[in-house]
């Protein structure tokens, strides 16, 4: 055999497996049968189909698996980022003229691809208040209804049972966002003795941890469901990295540590923060004023609670002083996201995000703190320079 062929046809006389801490990485488009028979015998509706790069290899069957154990599930489809499995669960379960309950602090991209799907395909947006149940009124052509621990920016705490109690009474599927509960501060699948059909998490946040990784998980406990989505799945040509599966899976064993620990030192950031005069209203579900907090103590017995805080500014300051904020803060880094070692701080004009009153809210602007893992004391004083910078007088409210 000629040399150059056999750089291509490699023998592989090595062995080719090992027993190492940390599982072998697959990457793989084409993946090679030992024949005709394997060929046809195998379905995509297998457990682990191995066909095809998008539908599968054993790093991403490995991860998946480990998220499904994390969330309480038992079937997990890894798609490239958490916004890709909100729309696979849009696109699977939606269709023309049905309708979807949501809330108005829900992560807007979401809404954003709801009311793109009503343009298209006339989908039926209904909204409810996540605090009130008795305000999700479905209709039979209610399909789905979208929920989110705890809500996006303004962090009130939903009545899950409440709202699962009257979406399984509708026979209504429900979907959970439970990026900021990270598969820890409660399970999805036993809430008090309920459970939501689909989990939707961000692993971009804290199981990545690292800030370099896009990638989102759906997890449900039903067969049939999770094959109309991993249909779905197949059809959108959804995959993701071998490598980026391999850093989510080496982060995992210490999620729980850096989850409590950037719970830890929010704690300590909302103790300074209430009683900081630029703040009219500091939101976060374990301080008792935040709105949902006694469905939080519900949910989340064991006290986690994700590393975000919001604080909304004293109405005596403007947009430019909070720009000015955010712009001399310098531990705190301004970008998207959370979870990863590194503090983050976002600002929001609500005026501009909620169409309905917000009347438990003190003000229209909001930033919000994403803490890391650097201590509380450093991150508290770069937060009083950045107040320094606005000139206020503390006695003056």
């Amino acid at each position: 055999m000629d040399k150059h062929t056999q750089l291509i046809c490699d023998p592989r006389q090595v062995p080719m497996q090992i027993n190492s801490l940390q599982p072998p990485v697959y990457h793989a488009s084409t993946i090679v049968f030992d024949n005709t028979k394997a060929l046809f015998q195998r379905h995509w509706r297998d457990r682990y189909d191995y066909s095809y790069g998008t539908h599968g290899t054993p790093t991403t069957y490995l991860l998946a698996d480990q998220i499904a154990r994390l969330e309480g599930g038992k079937y997990a489809l890894l798609t490239p980022s958490g916004l890709a499995a909100i729309v696979l669960v849009n696109t699977a379960l939606l269709g023309q003229g049905d309708e979807v309950w949501v809330t108005e602090n829900m992560y807007s991209p979401n809404l954003e691809h709801l009311y793109e799907l009503q343009k298209r395909y006339g989908v039926v947006i209904k909204i409810y208040n996540p605090l009130d149940a008795t305000s999700f009124q479905p209709t039979a052509a209610c399909k789905l209804l979208w929920l989110e621990a705890a809500g996006s920016v303004t962090l009130e705490f939903p009545d899950l049972q409440g709202l699962i109690n009257i979406a399984k009474k509708h026979h209504v599927c429900v979907a959970l966002d439970s990026t900021w509960g990270a598969g820890l501060a409660y399970s999805p699948f036993d809430l008090n003795g309920v459970s939501v059909d689909i989990c939707v998490h961000a692993l971009t946040k804290y199981p990545s941890g690292g800030g370099d990784v896009l990638m989102g998980s759906i997890v449900t406990n039903d067969e049939t469901l999770h094959t109309k989505l991993r249909r779905m799945h197949t059809l959108l040509g959804f995959s993701v990295s071998g490598d980026d599966c391999a850093r989510v899976y080496r982060s995992l064993p210490s999620l729980a540590l850096r989850y409590d620990k950037q719970s830890k030192n929010a704690i300590e950031l909302l103790t300074y923060l209430k009683h900081e005069p630029a703040f009219a209203q500091v939101l976060h579900p374990a301080n008792p004023d935040t709105l949902g907090h006694q469905f939080w103590q519900q949910n989340c017995p064991n006290g986690r609670s994700a590393g975000l805080v919001s604080v909304v500014f004293d109405k005596r300051y403007s947009w430019t002083d909070i720009c000015r904020f955010c712009d001399t803060l310098q531990i705190f880094k301004l970008g998207f996201s959370w979870g990863s070692a590194t503090s983050l701080v976002m600002l929001y004009d609500l005026s501009k995000m909620r169409t309905l009153p917000q009347a438990h809210l003190c003000g229209r602007y909001v930033v919000r703190f994403c803490i890391g893992l650097e201590s509380p004391k450093d991150l508290i004083d770069d937060i009083k320079t950045a107040l320094g910078s606005l000139n206020y007088d503390e006695k003056s409210k």
